[in-house]
């Protein structure tokens, strides 16, 4: 079952995310709602998914890596479980992001572009991938959601904040992003 995705102002986007014990990850409970926000995500031009952004408090991500992202089986969906992130880089690099939680907006935000993920997949098995440039971005927006933050906490301008329509017209050939 696809669930509706909670847009800026529901509590769920602002609150932090509860872990999941490991033995409790094979339930019936969790299972399905790793599938639904699979199911959720497919049809949508997001990349990425919290379980935050379906209301649900539980550490979970599904990510939607493309093919050179270094991921084994691109296409495929990346189910991360509990994730703990590390910057495997000092130095931030300016991006613009948008969200599926705050639709309709884009604005520039700073992310490391190399970062170290570690948690469980959705069979409890243990992850410990380094991920880079737009994955790297991608689990970084996802991990924020289930901290209580979106993209436009992390925003150090605002003059950036554009609606994606004017984006596409006066900014997405800028070199504002460096």
């Amino acid at each position: 079952m696809k669930r509706s995705i909670v847009r800026l102002g529901h509590p769920a986007l602002r609150s932090r995310a509860e872990p999941i014990a490991p033995e409790l990850l094979a339930s019936d409970e969790l299972q399905t709602l790793i599938g639904e926000l699979i199911e959720t995500l497919e049809p949508r031009s997001g990349s990425g998914l919290a379980a935050s952004q379906v209301g649900a408090s539980h550490q979970i991500l599904v990510l939607s890596p493309t093919e050179g992202e270094g991921i084994e089986q691109p296409g495929s969906k990346l189910v991360v479980v509990n994730p703990l992130l590390e910057p495997e880089h000092a130095d931030l690099v300016y991006d613009w992001e948008s969200c599926l939680s705050v639709p309709g907006l884009k604005g520039l935000v700073p992310r490391y572009p190399k970062v170290r993920l570690r948690g469980l997949n959705a069979q409890g098995e243990s992850l410990d991938l380094t991920l880079d440039g737009p994955l790297a971005r991608l689990v970084q927006h996802a991990y924020d959601h289930l901290n209580g933050v979106v993209f436009l906490d992390r925003m150090r301008d605002l003059k950036s904040l554009a609606f994606s329509e004017e984006w596409g017209l006066y900014l997405a050939d800028s070199s504002d992003a460096a």
